[in-house]
């Protein structure tokens, strides 16, 4: 907040009243109450005839409770000042504009604490004098103190799963009293605790508490209250088990009971300031701690929904679910800070998929080169060194050393031409010398023919066919030149390639060399095959026997 200068006590008197107005100008179903500060849907006709759901507190808390106005979930909300409950006057006239516009009868949901008890107490008693039917749920899902004071345990990230089941109930037409008791029974399972790296400040004020750098808070409210207990700052995976073995302990008066074999809904709340990165990592470690537990989640929700101002922390929420609560909470709603959640359980759901077969099989036959060239290596390099520098071995083991890492740390792509390209890329870099070039300049030419994702036996011919072409028009080589270009084909035969690849590089023992370094021996001297055409040939002839093993 005091980014952006409202630290001083004038601006800070009206930060509530311009955020609750940029809430309602980019959100087309809610309104402003004039004179109020109080959120209500925009569409009040919708109301006749059903219960209409109020709830609210401090600011400082955004989105809720303005963010949770909509069909399907609250009617209306009333804000205080940040951190300071509301106050008894405008939650009555919240009350008695959902009354005018026809509502049968008005739930309001209360966080539990001492400000919000009373003043929404005293509102609903001065609404009962204007002869309106009004009850309240109040919400104590705080988990943290295992003997909680009179006060009892305080209201935090549960209220919003309640706003969404009672939303959903009261859009079906449920009257009052059902409602009532069904969030009454939902509340006995809804847990939460929450762990911060840093306190937060009210817009003027010094810091709540003060946290060492390398500390971390467990069980601090969203009020920017010091939590039970402090301990140095560990894994996400680490500090989550703390949690939930907190919020379950049996010991704790204030503890969840969760048992084997326990669907839960998961809220991971981000209290004000993690980012969104820190925010997936520990939703991984919340699912996978719940699931090592043999508890299944059935839906989780990760974002902001409760925050605490700018405080760098989070909170877990765990609601146990049947059925009927898992219907509730799917159905769809108007409100603008409800995310669009899927309704697939999270777990028993395979959520990795493999790559496209073609990927699996180019990974395959490019292993097997590999494999191939690195057995070849001594070879090549003795058929070079009778017509080079005896590095023809080592070259192509060094390329298919770098090809093998990249295969193990990275995914295949699935097109065939964005492959191609990837190894064209990795052999110019790690392979080197004049082999080097020409296999990238084959395999970026060849990928420049497979760009429409067709992998069959004439769009591969016809890659190697530009491939060669373009290996002869830059490196100067031509069939019969004892070289690894040992003969062109046609662009529609169909992988001859496979077949000649050895005849033709048994064939330049008897060439003469017209490119490359051995055309500078005599030729007398050179008698062995061309050992960049040897290792072409068992370059295809790898990609042969792996096809023929997946036949």
């Amino acid at each position: 907040l005091s980014s952006f200068n409202i630290t001083d006590s004038n601006k800070k008197t009206f930060c509530v009243d311009e955020a609750l107005c940029g809430l309602v100008r980019a959100s087309g179903g809610l309104a402003l109450l004039r004179g109020h500060r109080v959120v209500l849907r925009s569409d009040p006709s919708n109301l006749r005839g059903k219960v209409a759901l109020l709830s609210g507190g401090g600011s400082g808390h955004e989105p809720a409770h303005g963010g949770y106005v909509g069909a399907g979930m609250l009617s209306a909300a009333v804000a205080g000042g940040v951190f300071a409950s509301p106050p008894p006057a405008s939650i009555l006239a919240a009350v008695l504009a959902l009354h005018d516009a026809g509502a049968s009868g008005v739930l309001l949901i209360v966080k539990n604490y001492t400000g919000d008890r009373l003043n929404f107490g005293l509102a609903a008693e001065q609404a009962r004098n204007h002869g309106v039917a009004v009850d309240m749920v109040i919400v104590a899902d705080d988990c943290a103190f295992d003997q909680p004071s009179k006060a009892g345990r305080r209201g935090l990230c549960g209220t919003v799963l309640i706003h969404k089941l009672a939303g959903a109930l009261a859009e079906e037409g449920r009257s009052l009293d059902q409602i009532v008791s069904k969030m009454t029974e939902v509340l006995k399972g809804i847990g939460t605790l929450g762990v911060s790296l840093s306190p937060c400040s009210v817009p003027g004020c010094r810091p709540s508490f003060d946290l060492p750098p390398g500390d971390m808070e467990l069980g601090l409210g969203i009020h920017g209250e010091p939590g039970i207990k402090r301990s140095k700052v560990a894994s996400a995976d680490e500090v989550v088990k703390a949690m939930l073995d907190h919020m379950t302990n049996p010991a704790s008066q204030s503890h969840l009971p969760l048992t084997t074999g326990d669907t839960v809904v998961l809220c991971v709340n981000n209290l004000g300031a993690l980012s969104c990165l820190e925010m997936a990592v520990v939703t991984r470690a919340a699912i996978n701690s719940l699931e090592n537990r043999g508890v299944a989640v059935a839906r989780t929700m990760s974002g902001s929904f409760m925050t605490s101002l700018e405080m760098a922390g989070v909170s877990l929420t765990l609601m146990k679910a049947d059925p009927e609560t898992l219907r509730l909470f799917d159905t769809k709603t108007g409100a603008p800070a409800w995310p669009n959640l899927s309704a697939a359980s999270v777990s028993g759901r395979d959520y990795v998929t493999d790559p496209p077969t073609s990927s699996t099989n180019c990974n395959m036959r490019t292993g097997k080169i590999c494999s191939t060239l690195l057995e070849k290596q001594e070879e090549l390099n003795s058929l070079d060194r009778a017509a080079g520098d005896g590095d023809c071995g080592n070259t192509h083991a060094q390329a298919a050393r770098a090809v093998r890492e990249w295969l193990q740390g990275h995914a295949v792509p699935g097109r065939p031409g964005e492959m191609l390209s990837a190894l064209a890329g990795l052999v110019q870099e790690k392979m080197g010398g004049s082999s080097g070039a020409l296999y990238s300049l084959f395999l970026t030419a060849a990928a420049g023919h497979m760009t429409d994702g067709r992998s069959d036996a004439a769009a591969w011919a016809g890659a190697v066919h530009a491939g060669t072409q373009a290996m002869s028009r830059y490196g100067g080589a031509e069939p019969g030149d004892r070289t690894m270009v040992r003969q062109k084909h046609g662009k529609h035969e169909k992988f001859r390639l496979f077949n000649l690849s050895a005849s033709g590089a048994e064939a330049t023992r008897s060439l003469t060399a017209r490119a490359g370094r051995a055309s500078y021996i005599a030729a007398e001297r050179v008698t062995q095959p061309d050992p960049g055409a040897v290792a072409v040939a068992a370059i295809f002839r790898a990609v042969l026997e792996t096809l023929q093993e997946q036949e």
